[in-house]
Parts: C-alpha cells; sequence; structure tokens
C-alpha cells in the first residue's frame, strides 16, 4: 500500500494516546500475516530494550530503543507495534511465545481486528 489506511492509522493513533491499551490485530504485508496484539510504540520499545538489555552480549543494542523518541510530541503514527505477535506459516505461529515485530503502516496490504488463532494439531 502506498498511501496507509485512514482507519488503520485512526487505530493506530488511539492505541498510541491510551497508553496502555493493547488491541488484537491481525495484518497481512509483503510475505507475511502476523497476528497479535498492538502496542503503544513507548511500551514496544521498552519491551524491546529489556530483552537486549537481558542479553550478555546484545546489552549495548538496548541504547537506541532507549532513546529513540523522548520528548518528541507525538505525531501520525507510521508503523504499527506489536507485542505477542506470531508470524502466521501454515497451522503454526512463529514464534509459540509471541514475538514483537514492528511493522510499517505503509506495507499493510489488508488487516482485521482480532487475534487469528491458529492450531498446530491437524
Amino acid at each position: 500500500m502506498s498511501h496507509p489506511d485512514d482507519l488503520l492509522v485512526a487505530v493506530a493513533a488511539m492505541v498510541e494516546t491510551d497508553q496502555d491499551s493493547q488491541m488484537s490485530l491481525t495484518v497481512v504485508i509483503p510475505g507475511a500475516v502476523i497476528t497479535g496484539r498492538l502496542a503503544p510504540e513507548a511500551l514496544w520499545r521498552e519491551r524491546v530494550a529489556e530483552v537486549l538489555r537481558d542479553s550478555t552480549h546484545l546489552g549495548h543494542f538496548a541504547v537506541p530503543f532507549t532513546e529513540a523518541g523522548r520528548g518528541e510530541a507525538p505525531s501520525r503514527p507510521s508503523h504499527l507495534h506489536f507485542h505477542v505477535a506470531r508470524i502466521l506459516q501454515g497451522s503454526y505461529g512463529i514464534p509459540d511465545t509471541g514475538g514483537m515485530y514492528r511493522v510499517a503502516l505503509a506495507d499493510v496490504s489488508a488487516w482485521t481486528v482480532g487475534d487469528i488463532g491458529y492450531s498446530d494439531q491437524q
């Protein structure tokens, strides 16, 4: 999508405004379907930084996640921030426990409200 869907941008803006809001969403982007919960960017950055800080070899990579965006006024969102999300691959969700993904709104070609369930049982 060269121009993000205005309705999806409005949903993302609401999540950003309500800093403890987390809603389920599924998006289609080139090469993947991602399903999970939306989170405000600040919360997403904080969680990514925590994971990096806990790593012996990756701790220094936490710095950009904790410093970026400080003191900036909220603007029109350009990305969706997923927490506890999975990439759907056939009947499997990767990773099993969910991951943290940042998706450009301009890359979303289709979306639906809700977390798409999947089953690894045949």
